[in-house]
């Protein structure tokens, strides 16, 4: 049985659609009908072209998924049906749980949409599995990575998504403490465990040019240490290298333009960003004949200090205004998704190293 990542993007990709389907997660409450009265309802009176697309479109990836999954392990002899069964129960329950909902309609042409485009997307999978799309895809893989490569490559498709929300220092993912703190207080607060917290003897610092600068160094050079941990060889690392700086920039840029406007997609390019983006190049391409053992031993050093920088400085207040205009913004489920995709990266990675190195790799 072959592994394949796609069944853990396909869970993934289910915990997003519980997300977006069942924010905000308040006011839950039994509003007098049953859950799936909504399978007889009238159809809605008013609907956006938007509302069609983005119902076929969210459900799409999740049929492409599963069915994909289906058909490298081997599992399934009906994966198109399966899949599409699969996210159909999901949509439905999905759509069952927001008449609990008081902010959320359940709705019948929800359901249908999804299964239309959770069958579109099986059919795309199969179709390239016909066509022959998958097995040059896995030849592919198997030049370019090594047999257990599928975490990381997981981890490597969330970092752009996780890059969406913006940080206090470009590329500065993992800055937890402060919100934690914040977080743990609220939750204790009129409780005697309130006193038990850690009180700080200093005050958290802001940033000075040169930590923004080793951020931001560190930051872009995580992903890339990561990636020589699952590549085979020094050209392709060569070629992921130069993908993942020109991926992260562009990423950083959408984030700034849809933050503070399209005139400012570029504003976070200031001299210190600039020379930590040299310096990570720099360090980049140096460590490119690495030894992937060696490769996630560094890896493991530079998150323990990039998380180590981050959370001994305070965001500022005018970051928080802007992560205030983003959870009001139309799309918050997806921006929320994309701030806890940030928040918790970084320690996904931390997970994945340690476990790579302590498991052990003969071919290092």
């Amino acid at each position: 049985m072959k592994k394949t990542s796609a069944w853990p993007l396909a869970l993934i990709y289910t915990g997003l659609i519980c997300y977006a389907s069942l924010y905000p997660f308040s006011d839950w409450r039994y509003q007098g009908i049953v859950p799936w009265a909504f399978l007889g309802g009238a159809l809605p009176r008013y609907w956006t072209g938007f509302d069609v697309a983005i119902n076929v479109v969210g459900y799409a990836p999740l049929g492409f998924l599963l069915t994909l999954s289906a058909l490298r392990t081997g599992r399934d002899r009906l994966p198109v049906a399966s899949a599409t069964l699969l996210a159909g129960l999901l949509s439905f329950s999905m759509e069952s749980l927001q008449s609990y909902l008081p902010v959320r309609v359940p709705s019948n042409v929800d359901l249908t949409l999804n299964l239309v485009g959770a069958w579109l997307g099986a059919l795309l999978a199969w179709g390239l599995e016909k066509v022959g799309g998958i097995d040059r895809w896995s030849r592919f893989r198997e030049r370019w990575f090594v047999t257990e490569a599928r975490g990381g490559m997981v981890l490597l498709a969330l970092w752009p998504l996780a890059l969406l929300f913006p940080a206090a220092v470009p590329f500065g993912l993992g800055q937890v403490q402060e919100r934690l703190e914040a977080a743990l207080a609220a939750a204790l607060l009129d409780t005697p465990f309130l006193d038990w917290l850690p009180v700080r003897d200093v005050e958290l610092q802001p940033f000075v040019p040169g930590t923004e600068l080793l951020c931001v160094a560190l930051g872009v050079l995580i992903p890339c240490l990561l990636g020589y941990c699952i590549i085979r060889s020094t050209m392709r690392r060569t070629l992921f290298m130069l993908l993942a700086f020109a991926l992260g920039v562009a990423v950083t840029a959408l984030s700034a333009a849809l933050s503070y406007g399209p005139e400012h997609a570029w504003a976070w390019l200031s001299v210190p960003v600039k020379a930590g983006l040299s310096m990570a190049l720099f360090l980049a391409t140096v460590l490119l004949w690495v030894p992937r053992r060696a490769s996630i031993a560094l890896m493991l050093l530079a998150l323990g200090l990039h998380l180590s920088l981050l959370n001994q400085t305070p965001a500022s207040a005018y970051f928080a205004q802007t992560l205030s205009t983003w959870e009001q913004g139309r799309f918050i489920r997806f921006h929320g998704l994309a701030q806890w995709l940030g928040w918790l990266w970084p320690y996904a990675v931390l997970t994945y190293g340690l476990t790579r190195l302590g498991g052990g790799d003969p071919k290092n």
